[in-house]
This record gives C-alpha cells, sequence and structure tokens, in this order.
C-alpha cells in the first residue's frame, strides 16, 4: 500500500476510532485484536521459553518468537488488506475499521477522564481505584498528588504508544504496518521485563519495542509542545526547556520525550521515585514544576491531549494532501 492510500486510510481510522472506539459489546462476543495477539505471544511463551536452558539459548528462543509472531501478523493482515482493497476504494471503509480497532483515542481520554472523576467525587480511594486499570504501580502507595502525577503521566506515555505510534506505522505501512506495531508493543508488554523468565526471551521484544516507538515519542512530545502553544492554560517554553532538558535522564529511552513535554506544559513534575509492586524505581523528574498535581492538572492534561490529538489529525490531511499534488 502506497502512502496515497494508506494516508487517507489512516484519517478514516482516526475518525472511526474517535467517533465510536471498540464498543463493549464487541470486546465482550469477540474479544479484541489485541487480546489475539497476546494469546499467541502467550502460547510461544510456553512453547518455546524453557527455564532450565542457557541464558543465550533462551535469547535465541525469544527471538524467534518475535520473528514468529510478526510473520503470522504481517501475513494475516496483508492478506485481509489486500481482500479488503480488491473492491477498490470502497475497500478502505472495511480496512479503516480493523485499523481503528488498534488505536486507542476514545479510550485513553475515558480511562484518564475517570481518576479524575474518582479524585473528584471520592477523594483518594476513588482516585486509587480508577488509576489502578492504567498504571502497573501499586496504587495504594500513592496519595493524591501521587495518583493525578500516574494519571498524567499515563496520559502523555499512551498518547505516544497508544495513538501516535499506531498512526505513524498505520500511514507508513497501512494494516500490515500497524499491526506489525501492535504485535511488537504488546509482546514488550507481555515478555519485556527483567524477570528471571523473560529477562532473556523478552529482549528482543523489548528491545525492538523501543526502536519502533522512537519516532512517535519525539513526534508526541513536538505535538504537545504545539498544543501547548495554542492553550493559554499551558506553557509552551516550559514544555521545550523540560523537553530539552530531561527527556533523555529518563530510564526508557521513549517516555521520557512526552511525558517531558507534558510536566513543562503544565508547570508540573512527572515521573521520578516510584513503587511498582514492592520495589522502588529511582527515576529522575520530568519538569521542574510543583509535585502536588490535582484533578484540576488531570483535566488540564486532558484538554492539551485533545488538542495534540486535532493537531495529529491536521498533520494526517496535510500529508495526504501533499501525496495528492
Amino acid at each position: 500500500m502506497n502512502l496515497s492510500a494508506s494516508l487517507p486510510l489512516l484519517l478514516l481510522a482516526l475518525t472511526v476510532e474517535a467517533a465510536f472506539g471498540y464498543p463493549q459489546r464487541f470486546y465482550a462476543a469477540i474479544g479484541h485484536p489485541v487480546t489475539w495477539i497476546g494469546r499467541l505471544i502467550g502460547m510461544l511463551d510456553q512453547a518455546l521459553n524453557c527455564e532450565t536452558a542457557s541464558f543465550v539459548a533462551r535469547k535465541t528462543m525469544g527471538m524467534l518468537a518475535l520473528t514468529l509472531l510478526l510473520a503470522v501478523t504481517v501475513t494475516l493482515s496483508a492478506l485481509v488488506q489486500h481482500l479488503c482493497l480488491s473492491f477498490g476504494p470502497l475497500g478502505l471503509f472495511p480496512l479503516a475499521l480493523l485499523a481503528s480497532t488498534l488505536i486507542a483515542q476514545r479510550s485513553l481520554y475515558e480511562h484518564v477522564a475517570r481518576v479524575a472523576e474518582g479524585l473528584e467525587r471520592e477523594g483518594l480511594e476513588g482516585g486509587q481505584r480508577a488509576v489502578s486499570m492504567i498504571v502497573g504501580r501499586n496504587p495504594q502507595t500513592l496519595d493524591e498528588a501521587g495518583v493525578a502525577r500516574a494519571a498524567i503521566e499515563s496520559l502523555a506515555e499512551n498518547f505516544s504508544d497508544g495513538i501516535v505510534a499506531p498512526a505513524f506505522w498505520l500511514g507508513l505501512g497501512g494494516l500490515p504496518g500497524i499491526a506489525a506495531y501492535k504485535a511488537v508493543n504488546t509482546a514488550d508488554s507481555m515478555i519485556g521485563h527483567r524477570t528471571p523468565r523473560h529477562l532473556a526471551f523478552g529482549w528482543a521484544a523489548a528491545r525492538l519495542d523501543d526502536l519502533v516507538n522512537l519516532p512517535a515519542s519525539r513526534l508526541t512530545a513536538l505535538l504537545l509542545v504545539a498544543s501547548a502553544a495554542l492553550d493559554r492554560t499551558a506553557d509552551a517554553g516550559g514544555a521545550w526547556r523540560a523537553l530539552r532538558r530531561d527527556a533523555g535522564k529518563h530510564r526508557s529511552p521513549n517516555a521520557g520525550w512526552p511525558e517531558a513535554a507534558m510536566a513543562g506544559a503544565l508547570g508540573l513534575r512527572l515521573a521520578g521515585p516510584r513503587i511498582y509492586g514492592e520495589t522502588r524505581v529511582e527515576d529522575h523528574w520530568m519538569g521542574d514544576g510543583r509535585a502536588e498535581a490535582t484533578a484540576a492538572d488531570i483535566r488540564r492534561a486532558l484538554s492539551l491531549y485533545r488538542r495534540s490529538c486535532g493537531l495529529l489529525w491536521a498533520l494526517a490531511i496535510l500529508l495526504a494532501a501533499a501525496t495528492l499534488l
């Protein structure tokens, strides 16, 4: 699929997902494409990850598992794309419906907004309950400011790997592009951990996920800076300064970019020391503002996120128009 077809497909997919999301009744009836990918990853993990094998052997099996995952995902999605496009331009519509399931504009907004609602209506307990649905850290260790920061950090990071990165690979490679990205991203979330079982086996998934998220994390940061320039309650200069100063200090090669931009734009400090399970992670702060974030700051972050999604759409429109010239 060339850009003159994949970019209109991207616009359709973004529109469908923003309007409808992924209906809960579909999830209850057939699951979700990411859960299907997850089942395959789980099967490969069980079949190929032998705990008695050497580190090198398990690392090799992890690379084989990732290769098989991508081969299956790309082959099936390419066949579906070929079938849809055999109907001509009308085939873009069912293709956009399929691609929209791998983008999360609407659901990300809804999940983060629930954290603000929880804090506003029920205080700390409500916020902890809502934030536990979107972050991996132990919510019981968070005070109200910690809950608010966690929600904003999740919004910034997931804007990159849940919206901008899938959109980037969809625009570049059509349905196989976005499907391959989600396969890598899901593999990283399932097996790309520094645990005894997955340190070797998940090495390839974690490294490839870092690579495929690199362009989108930078683009996400720039979208947030640009959005801050259009928002009277945000600070574009602060976003740019935090981005240049702090993004490279994050333990993740990608997450620091959107988090630093978001922190600077809102005048906050994000990231920093955190607790996952019973493990304390000593991370650098992103931004140099106040750490006492509130539900109102979550609302400000969501406003910035909506405007950034709008800029992403505008960029896709400009690129699609350029391919027609």
